[in-house]
């Protein structure tokens, strides 16, 4: 078992008893809301770290996911454990379209366009009256049944149990793309788009995978989060949820399965912390991701798991050297 492998049980772990040794309600709400962010993440990261696409278009997905489970829900009497999976694969389906569209372009191209889709997303959300009801949104999304008797305390337990699944599948789903050969291969593109192709790897087939599988994954957090807020607006497409992913992302460590979880509660307690401070806390995300590209260009998995790949190769060195000196004849 790898260093990255035996670093997410340990989390999901640890992640799994803390509702049974905290019973405060605004506790649990938080470290829902990390869960929550850990999966976004993580689906940014399958693109950003993975595939070397920077895309700001992944509000798009969770705004899709959303609207998706609040209709379904509202409209037709759709239970939350079918709005979510229906959620994830409508925004794979997205996914699937606005890879197919924008995925041929790139760098600045493809920022823009995908930045434009989101916005384009919203538009629609905020004037389509008849199905979205516009800028009032969709509110009194039902609970499950269980729910209706439950107590606050047990209705946090049971969402927070919901997202924890969530995350338990989009770190499985995650860890079998990465160390696949679809991941290796999507690595090879990041690294070189042209020496990829010179083997045989089509970029376009391996970025959309993984764009379609964040897509997927953003989905179903959108999913959770209309049955959570029981509400959902125009203002899930809005840029501010993009850009707590990419802090996310850059702060936990790019290219690493850990470090979006990391990114998720870092960033989640310290917007907490820091909600009294309001525009100021803007300022101080953007002198922390400055300084993190700037020290720390890995992130802080990233330059931990470098650290230990050093001290592996210190060590294998060493011990190669002593056998080769206790090899020598006397």
């Amino acid at each position: 078992m790898n260093f990255e492998k035996k670093t997410l049980f340990l989390l999901m772990a640890l992640a799994a008893i803390f509702p049974l040794l905290v019973q405060d309600q605004y506790v649990l709400h938080i470290t829902i809301m990390v869960l929550f962010y850990a999966i976004l993440a993580s689906g940014l990261n399958l693109v950003v770290g993975y595939v070397g696409e920077f895309s700001l278009g992944h509000t798009a997905f969770l705004g899709t996911g959303a609207y998706a489970a609040a209709i379904l829900s509202t409209q037709y009497g759709w239970p939350l454990w079918a709005t979510i999976p229906a959620a994830g694969l409508l925004a794979a389906l997205m996914g699937f379209i606005i890879g197919g569209l924008t995925l041929r372009l790139q760098g600045p191209f493809f920022v823009i366009v995908t930045l434009s889709f989101a916005e384009v997303l919203r538009l629609i959300a905020d004037n389509w009256i008849g199905l979205t009801n516009g800028p009032m949104g969709i509110a009194g999304i039902p609970q499950p049944e269980s729910l209706v008797d439950a107590s606050t305390l047990e209705s946090k337990q049971f969402y927070y149990a919901v997202v924890w699944l969530l995350l338990a599948l989009t770190l499985y789903l995650s860890y079998r793309f990465v160390y696949s050969n679809a991941g290796r291969a999507a690595v090879a593109v990041r690294e070189n788009r042209y020496v990829a192709q010179s083997i045989g790897i089509r970029p376009l087939n391996y970025t959309l995978l993984a764009l379609v599988l964040g897509a997927l994954l953003s989905g179903m957090a959108g999913g959770f989060y209309a049955h959570y807020i029981s509400f959902v607006g125009p203002e899930v497409f809005r840029f501010a949820f993009m850009v707590s992913m990419i802090i996310m992302v850059l702060i936990g460590g790019k290219g690493t399965l850990v470090g979006p979880l990391i990114g998720a509660l870092l960033v989640t307690f310290l917007e907490e912390y820091l909600r009294e401070a309001k525009e100021l806390r803007l300022s101080l995300f953007g002198l922390a991701v400055i300084g993190i590209v700037l020290f720390l260009p890995r992130g802080m998995m990233g330059f931990v798991m470098q650290r230990r790949e050093r001290m592996e190769r210190k060590k294998t060195a060493s011990a190669m050297a002593l056998k080769a000196k206790s090899g020598r004849p006397a």
